[in-house]
């Protein structure tokens, strides 16, 4: 990430955070928990570090301990998963999950220098969770209580993990505004997904390589501008809220207060003469250094009576990351195919085509060397006097589809055989290299399924072969080492068994 710190400002401007409402304060009672809404990581997202006092802390998860059967040989213990404390804070720089945003992580330090992490925080209600991991929750119960003041903090990578979702996240406002502003298409929903995938947004609609080319453009005018990002709070008044717009189709645009908030807080984010949004999540305080791609396809999704298209996007460090990924596969690529970086696509497309070329040339050759093998068969059936020919023919194959060359072994013979001439024939086929759990396959071909399947019966019990047929064709799969002097010793005894 070395290569993005300097993107990073360092100061949330004093402007950011704009509280509308008159009679609206931020609680300054430490005894009592600031609603999320008007949290420190929402007020001021580039905050990293927070000196508070804890609410309460109570048990989430007790340590779980391996069990023991009686009776049993005793095996390795499992570790036993640690314990996890719900904390709850008077302000907090950790972001608890919402508005499509996933968690912080980050830590807590006490005043006697022990450090806890916090693994994330979830929204209850109208307050902030942390949900604390601990070696002992006795331990935790005692250092964490009520009253206790810390330091919570955004460690180096928790703070990365912040600012990628920071800038993901305002993108994703960004675009949404642009894509309805521009062309009317309205986001359904969006996927804030792991670093360093792709983001999404969900559209009612698929769009042209023209139109999601200009989208990118407009977009990118906005961030070359530099505009302001800045954040409106204000008290939710007892009045129902509006109802969020619904499409022709059903699907809900948009995102709503959710149904159990009760922080009390409506927050709207805006960027300056393009967008206003209610969303509880943390964002940058400008687009400056959110350079958006976005990747020219959409992908669309069919659903019961609904259609809608995934148009995917990067930005800031994670198009960065993206970006570095990309030409490191690219010139590894170019390495492998002895070629500059621009021939890749043209020089992949004839190597595709030789290798399309070359199966087609293996796939003749397998093909005249399995009526080979059909003849050598046939002439040793012909000169044969038993009232039923039986023979077994193994072969060394890596091919990928050993089976498939044994059937065109089979279909060749048969061809070529008189339908009157009673026969059966197994063919086998293993690996070069064998090990405990190498495959190989087996087929038995007859004239007669009276003749096959007793043969596929004495191969299950005798060698545990997997398998089963119908009609004339039997095939089977046997795992492990095949031996000459084991294998195909039993396969021998079992056509010598029919044939008498």
């Amino acid at each position: 990430m070395a290569a993005v710190v300097t993107l990073y400002p360092t100061v949330t401007p004093p402007s950011y955070h704009r509280i509308v409402s008159p009679t609206l304060k931020i609680p300054t009672d430490t005894q009592r928990p600031i609603p999320v809404g008007l949290l420190a990581c929402q007020r001021d997202p580039l905050l990293r570090e927070l000196e508070t006092s804890i609410i309460s802390c109570t048990i989430s998860q007790p340590a779980s301990f391996p069990s023991v059967r009686k009776g049993k040989k005793a095996s390795a213990p499992t570790p036993a998963d640690q314990p996890i404390l719900e904390v709850i804070l008077h302000d907090t720089v950790i972001f608890p999950e919402g508005g499509g945003q996933p968690s912080d992580t980050g830590i807590l330090e006490t005043a006697d220098g022990r450090t806890w992490t916090v693994t994330q925080a979830r929204r209850h209600g109208g307050h902030a969770v942390h949900y604390v991991r601990v070696e002992q929750a006795e331990d935790g119960l005692a250092s964490l209580t009520a009253g206790t003041n810390v330091t919570v903090t955004l460690g180096e990578l928790d703070f990365d993990r912040r600012y990628d979702h920071m800038s993901m996240h305002t993108s994703q406002h960004l675009l949404s505004a642009v894509l309805e502003n521009r062309l009317d298409i309205h986001t359904l929903s969006w996927s804030l997904t792991a670093a360093p995938a792709p983001c999404y947004v969900e559209l009612a609609r698929s769009m042209t390589t023209e139109e999601i080319f200009a989208i990118q453009s407009e977009a990118n005018k906005l961030v070359f501008e530099g505009r302001k990002v800045h954040v409106e709070v204000q008290e939710m008044d007892d009045k129902p809220q509006p109802a969020v717009p619904v499409l022709e189709s059903g699907r809900a645009v948009g995102k709503g207060v959710p149904n159990d908030y009760t922080g009390g807080i409506m927050r709207t984010v805006i960027i300056d003469g393009v967008d206003r949004n209610p969303c509880c999540g943390t964002h940058l305080p400008t687009l400056h250094n959110l350079q958006l791609f976005v990747i020219p396809q959409t992908e669309t999704l069919s659903r019961s009576a609904t259609m809608s298209a995934r148009l995917y996007f990067l930005a800031g460090p994670r198009l960065i990351t993206y970006l570095t990924s990309t030409h490191s596969q690219l010139t590894a690529a170019a390495a492998t195919l002895s070629c500059g970086a621009p021939q890749v696509p043209d020089r992949t497309g004839q190597v595709v085509d030789e290798r399309k070329r070359a199966e087609k040339r293996v796939d003749d050759l397998e093909l005249e060397l399995a009526k080979h093998i059909a003849g050598d068969v046939w002439q040793e059936m012909k000169s044969s006097e038993a009232a039923l020919f039986v023979k077994h023919v193994h072969r060394t194959d890596d091919s990928v589809n050993p089976l498939g060359f044994l059937s065109a072994i089979t279909t060749a013979f048969a061809n070529i055989t008189p339908a009157e001439r009673p026969f059966v024939l197994v063919f086998s086929s293993s690996p070069s290299s064998q090990t405990s759990t190498s495959a190989s396959v087996l087929l038995v071909f007859g004239s007669d399924e009276k003749c096959v399947k007793p043969v596929g019966d004495l191969l299950k019990g005798k060698l545990n072969v997997k398998g089963g047929g119908k009609g004339t064709r039997w095939s089977g799969k046997f795992t492990g080492v095949w031996r000459e002097s084991r294998e195909d010793a039993v396969v021998s005894e079992v056509l010598k068994a029919i044939s008498t």
